[in-house]
C-alpha cells in the first residue's frame, strides 16, 4: 500500500511546509508546523461539462437594505451595524471567561423571545451546564433549541433544510470538524473546511450564523487569518477581569461600521448594557488630583470621554520603566521624546507609568494630547483643570495637529457638564451650538501644555538648564 503523502502546516499562518521546521518562514512563529494528510491533487484543466455564461449587470438598480434580526440588546445592535444580517457570518473572539457565551447566550434568548427561530450548537459544554447559565441568567424560559455536538456534517443534515432557523450559534468554531478531512480539530485545515461549509450553509439558506472562536495569547483570534476573511463581521469582546466594564468592538463589518463598540456591565445576572458610557467611565474620577486628564475620543461613531492616569516618578534602575494599559507603548515612548526635546522637561530618566481608566483600549491619535498633560501634570504635581477635556494629535516637531469630529466631541463635554475644551489651533470648527457653554483653549505647540498647567512656579525640578 502506498503511504499516504502528508505536509507541515502553520497552525498560526497557514503556511504549508515541506519537512518539519521548528520556525515558520511564513510568520516567524516558533513550535507552530504540525503534520497533516496532504490534499488528494486535482487534474490540471476544467472537466467537460455544460457552462452557463455569466450575467452582467451595471450599478444602479433597485437595491433594498438587508433584512436584519434585531436582538432588542441595543449595545450588541449598534455593534452589529443594527442587528443580524440575515445570511451572514459573525466570527466573536475573547479572552476566556470574559463572558462571551453569557452575551451569546443572552442574545439567543433575547431573538428567541420576540418570534425568531434560534439554535444553539455547543461544541465544548454540555446541555445542562447551558441551563445552568440560563437559569442563572433567568432566560431558562427562552424557546432555544440546544444540542452538543461537533460534527459538521451531523450539523448540516440536521438544520440544512428549507425551515432552517433564523440563527445559528456555534460555540465554538474551533471544536468542530469535518469527518473526510484527516487533521485533529483546532487545525488550520479543520477551522477553514468547518467555517467553509458553515458559512455555504447559512448564505444558501439565509440563516444568520455566528461563531464563537478562542484566542490566542496575544488575544487574536485563534486560526488562520483567513478564518476572518471570510466572514462577514469580526466582534472581539474586550475587558479586564478586574474591572466590571466589558467592551465589544467590531474590527470588521461588511454591513456596517468597523470599530463601532459597546459597553456592558458584568452583574449577578449577566451582562448588562450601559447606555452612558462616558458618566460610567468618569464616576469614580476624583478632582485635585495631579497626573489625570479626560480625553474626549471617538470609538466608532460614538463620542466617549475617558480619563487618563499618569504617574511620573523617581527611577532606582539604570533603565526606567515604562509601563502602559490601554494604550500604545511606542506612541508613550514618542510623546516622551517630544517633551523632553522639544519641551526642555527631563523624563528620560523617571520611571513611567499611563492607564487609561476603566479597563478601555484607546488607540486614536487625538489623544496624544490629553497623555501628554496627563504626564505633565504628574511631573510638576499640579492637578489638571477639573472642568477641562482634551482632544488633540501631537507631531514630531511638538506641533499640536487638528482631529476629526470636533463638534461631536464638544457636545459629549457640554453634556457631561464640562466647561473648558483644550483642542489644536484653528479646529474648533464652525460656530454652533456645541460651543455655547464651553471655554475653548487653542494651542499650537505642546510645550503651551507648560503654561496652561501653572507656568514656571515650582518646575525647577523638572526642566533642564
Amino acid at each position: 500500500m502506498a503511504r499516504a503523502e502528508t505536509h507541515y502546516v502553520c497552525q498560526s499562518c497557514g503556511a504549508v511546509h515541506a519537512k518539519w521546521a521548528g520556525r515558520c518562514d511564513g510568520c516567524g512563529e516558533w513550535n507552530t508546523l504540525a503534520e497533516e494528510s496532504a490534499p488528494t491533487p486535482v487534474p490540471k484543466g476544467l472537466r467537460a461539462g455544460a457552462a452557463r455564461p455569466l450575467e452582467l449587470v451595471g450599478l444602479q438598480g433597485a437595491a433594498t437594505g438587508p433584512a436584519r434580526l434585531s436582538t432588542a440588546i441595543v449595545e450588541l445592535d449598534r455593534v452589529l451595524g443594527g442587528g443580524f444580517v440575515q445570511g451572514s457570518t459573525v466570527l466573536i473572539g475573547g479572552d476566556p471567561g470574559i463572558g462571551k457565551s453569557t452575551l451569546v447566550l443572552q442574545a439567543a434568548a433575547a431573538l428567541a423571545m420576540a418570534g425568531a427561530e434560534v439554535a444553539y450548537v455547543s461544541g465544548e459544554e454540555s446541555i445542562d451546564q447551558i441551563r445552568l447559565r440560563a437559569a442563572r441568567l433567568e432566560i431558562a424560559g427562552a424557546p432555544v433549541r440546544m444540542t452538543a455536538a461537533t460534527s459538521v456534517r451531523d450539523i448540516l443534515a440536521t438544520f440544512d433544510h428549507a425551515q432552517a432557523p433564523g440563527l445559528v450559534v456555534i460555540d465554538s468554531i474551533q471544536t468542530m470538524f469535518v469527518d473526510n478531512v484527516e487533521a485533529a480539530p483546532g487545525t488550520v485545515t479543520q477551522l477553514r473546511t468547518s467555517a467553509h461549509e458553515l458559512i455555504r450553509f447559512a448564505k444558501r439558506r439565509g440563516t444568520a450564523l455566528l461563531l464563537i472562536g478562542h484566542v490566542t495569547k496575544d488575544g487574536q483570534i485563534a486560526g488562520p487569518r483567513v478564518l476572518e476573511h471570510m466572514v462577514d463581521a469580526v466582534v472581539y469582546f474586550e475587558g479586564e477581569r478586574g474591572h466590571q466594564f466589558r467592551i465589544l468592538r467590531a474590527v470588521k463589518n461588511r454591513f456596517g461600521a468597523a470599530n463601532e463598540i459597546g459597553v456592558f456591565e458584568m452583574a449577578e445576572r449577566g451582562l448588562v448594557e450601559v447606555p452612558n458610557p462616558s458618566a460610567l467611565f468618569l464616576a469614580e474620577r476624583e478632582a485635585g488630583v495631579s497626573g489625570a486628564a479626560v480625553f474626549a475620543g471617538i470609538e466608532g461613531s460614538r463620542p466617549l470621554l475617558i480619563e487618563i492616569q499618569a504617574l511620573v516618578g523617581p527611577s532606582s534602575l539604570g533603565t526606567p520603566r515604562r509601563t502602559v494599559v490601554g494604550w500604545d507603548g511606542a506612541r508613550l515612548a514618542m510623546l516622551l521624546a517630544v517633551l523632553e526635546t522639544r519641551c526642555g522637561l527631563v523624563i528620560g530618566g523617571r520611571d513611567v507609568y499611563l492607564n487609561v481608566a476603566g479597563g478601555l483600549r484607546i488607540a486614536e491619535p487625538a489623544a496624544d494630547l490629553a497623555v501628554s498633560a496627563a504626564l505633565v501634570s504628574s511631573l510638576f504635581d499640579r492637578p489638571v483643570p477639573a472642568a477641562a477635556v482634551f482632544f488633540g494629535e501631537v507631531g514630531l516637531a511638538g506641533e499640536v495637529r487638528a482631529v476629526s469630529q470636533t463638534e461631536t466631541r464638544l457636545k459629549e463635554a457640554a453634556k457631561l457638564g464640562f466647561e473648558q475644551v483644550v483642542l489644536p489651533a484653528g479646529g474648533r470648527g464652525p460656530p454652533g451650538s456645541a460651543n455655547d457653554g464651553l471655554r475653548i483653549q487653542e494651542i499650537r505647540r505642546l510645550s503651551e501644555l507648560h503654561d496652561l498647567l501653572g507656568g514656571d512656579q515650582g518646575a525647577d525640578a523638572a526642566l533642564g538648564d
